[in-house]
């Protein structure tokens, strides 16, 4: 398949000029100058905008199926993010019992091992729990915290440490500093979060190796201008990078204007963090065994704490230009690119030779059309 006639984001810019071929499930190749093949089917673009699928590094559950249940429901969450236009995701744990996180993670390693046909990739566990801080819980059981522990990793992963992409942690917890070293020092990302650390600690965490921050504001410690807080040490350290939930409900738009005027567009990801009830309608739904009531955007716990996010990837790219503000070409990099560099993944989120589809194609005034692939 050819597509012309199309403004195309490659990872950092959009183009105009350029067509893509698609072919086995990839982007084949790339130029201007490109005619089509005998017999391959050929797309006008017409115009519109065309993306690399988007990769989503912090999500727990879509459409009914959650990452805890197990393989089936991680499944169920490939099959419908990719008609969403995500390419890759990291399915998200909730604070929960050895024995739920255990066949959670066995879960999304079989899926792994035996990706879905027509699915979202599934890159590795994004660990949210249980190594956090009880006073920043938010919607995580703090019945389950504790310190963090190499000996329960080896627990949880069955000794496979190669299914976890990506694990989130308060750093003042006791033995923070080995853990982050150690798993660090195996190729996993470590995210600063649920936390009640100063910035100093914060940015010790950065020397000891962790290079990420959970749902930046949110589940934290403040910003403050005598107390810069967990947002102000990450948005001024350089190594980094700034999980951003941009459903208009976890952030103020000047919030997320001053995230982005920080971090770039390399450095700030979109997430959804999104719980069962994205893309279902209004009603109550659970997240980590507890009770959730959505009501428009807003997904809370009966004492009113927000409780994850009903987000999708292509809502999240609308609203960062629409609702925030942000420039389409940050906007784009922030849902696609971004959050794939943020775990290692640097073919994912760009229009390479070799990037797997689904693509995404947007109108000339940058509204959701669909995916291609």
């Amino acid at each position: 398949m050819l597509l012309t006639n199309g403004k195309v984001f490659n990872g950092t810019n959009i183009i105009e000029g350029i067509r893509v071929r698609l072919a086995n499930g990839q982007v084949a190749e790339t130029g201007a100058a490109m005619e089509p093949a005998p017999g391959e089917d050929v797309v006008d673009l017409g115009g519109d905008y065309l993306l690399p699928g988007f990769v989503d590094v912090h999500i727990h559950a879509y459409r009914g199926q959650d990452t805890m249940a197990g393989e089936d429901a991680v499944r169920g969450m490939s099959r419908g993010l990719y008609d969403m236009g995500v390419v890759a995701f990291c399915p998200t744990t909730m604070s929960a019992g050895d024995e739920d996180t255990r066949a959670s993670v066995r879960g999304i390693r079989a899926v792994m091992a035996r990706p879905e046909e027509r699915g979202s990739r599934v890159l590795g566990a994004h660990l949210e729990a249980p190594f956090l801080q009880e006073s920043k819980a938010g919607a995580q059981l703090k019945e389950y915290f504790r310190d963090p522990d190499i000996q329960w990793l080896d627990r949880m992963t069955d000794g496979d440490w190669a299914c976890v992409k990506l694990i989130t942690m308060a750093p003042e917890r006791d033995g923070s500093e080995e853990f982050i070293r150690r798993v660090s020092e195996k190729g996993i990302h470590v995210s600063i979060g649920h936390t009640a650390a100063d910035a100093e600690t914060v940015h010790r965490a950065a020397d000891w190796g962790a290079d990420h921050v959970t749902h930046t504001f949110n589940a934290q410690s403040p910003l403050h201008h005598r107390k810069p807080g967990v947002p102000g040490a990450a948005l001024t350290d350089d190594r980094l990078r700034c999980e951003l939930i941009c459903d208009g409900v976890h952030l103020h738009r000047d919030v997320v204007r001053l995230a982005v005027c920080c971090k770039g567009a390399e450095k700030a990801v979109a997430i959804t963090d999104a719980m069962e009830a994205a893309g279902l309608p209004e009603g109550t739904y659970s997240l980590g065994g507890q009770q959730v009531t959505v009501v428009g955007r807003e997904c809370r716990l009966a004492d009113g704490t927000i409780a994850g996010s009903v987000l999708t990837m292509p809502l999240a790219l609308e609203n960062l230009i629409h609702l925030f503000g942000i420039e389409p070409e940050t906007a784009c990099a922030m849902c696609t690119s971004s959050p794939a560099a943020s775990i290692g993944e640097n073919i994912l989120g760009r229009m390479l030779p070799g990037s797997p589809v689904p693509l995404t194609r947007w109108s000339p005034d940058w509204r959701w059309k669909g995916i291609i692939g």
